[in-house]
């Protein structure tokens, strides 16, 4: 079994409080002969008019003294399980949760907005402790 990030648990809790059904804790997906396991998938109904909302979530830490290197690997991941989800799940979103400390933090500066921008990214900032779903960023 894949290694979870320390505050997995805190994004399903905080996901949860937002009335997202946790449908796959991890999303396994393949495509030939490569198979990834993103964190989290979730799905919740917004309205009978706009059917179903879906979004496959990556949870990232950021607890190693390097934020750059933390991020490197989150956007590798990022990207791959974007094209992953195009293949195989084309109408479930892709976010990367974040801690709020770090979004507050590394992510305010411009070279990760540039790449979240070039990227287009999408976030969940999270607050670990009170378990809670911050902002959205689409």
């Amino acid at each position: 079994m894949a290694a979870r990030d320390l505050f997995h648990e805190a994004v399903k809790r905080g996901l949860k409080k937002e009335q997202w059904r946790i449908s796959s804790d991890p999303l396994e997906l393949e495509w030939e002969e490569v198979k990834v396991k993103i964190d989290l998938a979730a799905e919740r109904l917004i309205a009978a008019e706009r059917g179903e909302d879906k979004i496959a979530v990556e949870v990232k830490s950021f607890i190693s003294p390097s934020p750059i290197s933390d991020f490197h690997t989150a956007l590798g991941q990022f990207l791959n399980y974007r094209i992953m989800l195009e293949v195989k799940e084309a109408d479930r979103q892709l976010y990367l949760a974040v801690p709020l400390e770090i979004y507050d933090t590394f992510f305010q500066s411009r070279f990760a907005q540039t790449a979240i921008e070039r990227h287009q990214l999408r976030i969940i900032v999270y607050n670990p402790v009170l378990e809670e779903i911050v902002q959205w960023i689409n």
